[in-house]
């Protein structure tokens, strides 16, 4: 009859260590933290923020403005173009220039806003 030896946990000793200072999601753990980068990133992020909600509230007021002006005026419907009535082409093709617009408008801002940022930034 063998006797099986009794199981034992080994561990190694915790290496002491330092409390880090709060990051706030703007740096790596562990690097060391400005208080000028940090409020300068939040202004960064209200702004791109800001400018996000600007540009969905402007896209959506122009193609209710579109749709209501294909709804409300009842000519646009009976001219025809290439034999299909101008509303359904209206419906059909005049949003995606308009969702270009808007898409190159916030690109170009946001980039400006980031551009602006490094430059405060790198000015210190």
């Amino acid at each position: 009859m063998s006797v099986t030896p009794k199981r034992v946990r080994v561990t190694a000793d915790l290496p002491v260590r330092r409390p880090s200072p709060s990051t706030r999601g703007i740096a790596l753990p562990g690097s060391p933290v400005d208080e000028a980068d940090a409020v300068y990133a939040r202004a960064l992020m209200r702004s791109q923020l800001r400018l996000a909600l600007g540009t969905v509230a402007g896209f959506v007021l122009v193609v209710v403005a579109l749709t209501l002006t294909i709804a409300l005026i009842p000519e646009i419907g009976r001219v025809l173009v290439w034999g299909l009535p101008l509303s359904w082409l209206l419906q059909a093709y005049a949003f995606y220039p308009i969702i270009l617009v808007f898409a190159v408008l916030y690109v170009r801002t946001a980039a400006r806003n980031e551009r602006r940022y490094r430059a405060l930034r790198d000015r210190e």
